[in-house]
């Protein structure tokens, strides 16, 4: 029998799995979840997000998220405000208790970067980079 190449599809995802699990591993012992940390950098990056743009980012329900939102907000790591153009929505804001959450969750990522391209050399490393932001590219404009 003929061994075949992992597909593209199949070998991103098992990438991607094999990184949020040693994600997980190394946020034990932390007072925030995976799927917190996940929200709290969305938030991060996309300050002011509107909770229900934010579920559809983190693709999530919008109950499921609601309930992230409670118990980072309990946490006092981010705040709801109401939007300014739809009574019924909200806005969510980091506080200033996240940042040393956030620089924790970088410092994580920055040795889980460092283990996924460990022999890659350096152009290698920035090719492969550039490669999976144009398939992002291409595929959201789509």
């Amino acid at each position: 029998m003929e061994l075949r190449q992992d597909s593209l599809g199949f070998l991103l995802t098992d990438v991607s799995r094999l990184m949020r699990r040693a994600f997980q591993q190394r946020l034990e012992g932390s007072s925030l979840t995976l799927a917190q940390a996940r929200a709290l950098v969305y938030v991060s990056r996309h300050e002011g997000v509107r909770q229900v743009d934010l579920a559809e980012m983190l693709e999530v329900q919008p109950i499921t998220l609601a309930r992230l939102i409670d118990q980072l907000t309990d946490a006092g790591l981010v705040e709801r405000r109401p939007d300014p153009n739809d009574r019924r929505a909200y806005r969510v804001f980091l506080t200033p208790a996240a940042v040393p959450h956030l620089a924790a969750i970088e410092q994580v990522a920055a040795v889980i970067r460092t283990v996924a391209l460990h022999d890659l050399d350096k152009q290698q490393a920035a090719t492969l980079l550039l490669a999976l932001n144009k398939m992002r590219d291409n595929l959201a404009s789509r």
